[in-house]
């Protein structure tokens, strides 16, 4: 049922990472339940600015649950209450008259403060950019039933390229481990044939990445796929184990084109 409600909201504000930050409080009434999270908050902004204060910045593009921008930590959780959706996903229906919501960063050493609730996430370009890829020569593309992919396989694979690249993960895990985030691009393409020829080089590039880029390791929390909003496996992160250590044994360059991807 449609309606209005008041509420407040607990942000954090930080003028950028060498500033101190704090809890700000602002008090928004007359909210409209059919609102997401992220329109309340231009809302709030909208009202900001009107008194000649700075808004709150945040990230957001899409808003449709598909880009992967919108990176709030609400209520202690990655993408707020509720599983299965993004920030922009939430809505104030989810909220109830005069309840106290508290929007916090993703919070990792990884994802450095840009302002407020803002981080920088290139450390996920940098892992994509080490191995998250096919190597193809350009030409006509072959038709879709000459590979022959058991069905398994490419539902498993598809299940992994779910992932959007949130960072939901890393700000959930107590280590701020992309384990998750790595897993679901290396086994994404380690089950499919088009993956075999980088197999063993991609996943090896991609964890030295990963741990250049200072996340945490991975202890079985489960926290990162309580957090996802494409409800990634963890089962994803046993398969990225074993293809690192089968990369470990054959080398970078010895991939053996007559195993198949497992």
């Amino acid at each position: 049922m449609t309606g209005t409600i008041d509420i407040t909201l607990k942000v954090w504000r930080q003028k950028d990472a060498a500033s101190a930050g704090g809890f700000e409080t602002y008090e928004a009434k007359g909210v409209s339940t059919e609102m997401s999270f992220l329109e309340m908050l231009d809302v709030v902004n909208e009202d900001l600015q009107k008194k000649g204060r700075d808004p709150i910045a945040f990230d957001h593009d899409c808003r449709e649950g598909i880009c992967g921008m919108c990176s709030l930590v609400i209520d202690g959780r990655a993408h707020g209450p509720d599983g299965g959706q993004t920030t922009c996903q939430l809505h104030m229906r989810r909220y109830k008259n005069n309840d106290v919501i508290t929007v916090e960063p993703f919070r990792a050493k990884a994802f450095p403060l840009v302002r407020d609730l803002v981080v920088d996430r290139c450390s996920f370009d940098s892992i994509m950019q080490a191995g998250g890829y096919v190597s193809v020569s350009t030409g006509q593309a072959p038709d879709a039933s000459v590979l022959l992919i058991p069905k398994h396989k490419a539902d498993s694979a598809m299940d992994a390229a779910a992932c959007i690249g949130c960072g939901a993960c890393v700000a959930a895990c107590p280590n701020a481990s992309a384990m998750l985030f790595v897993a679901a691009k290396v086994s994404q393409l380690a089950q499919l044939p088009q993956g075999g020829p980088e197999r063993e080089r991609r996943v090896l590039n991609m964890m030295a990445a990963h741990d250049e880029a200072g996340f945490g390791a991975c202890s079985n929390e489960y926290e990162c796929e309580a957090v996802c909003p494409k409800d990634i496996s963890v089962s994803h992160i046993a398969r990225l184990n074993r293809e690192y250590l089968r990369a470990l044994a054959l080398g970078p360059g010895e991939h053996q084109a007559a195993s198949g991807a497992g």
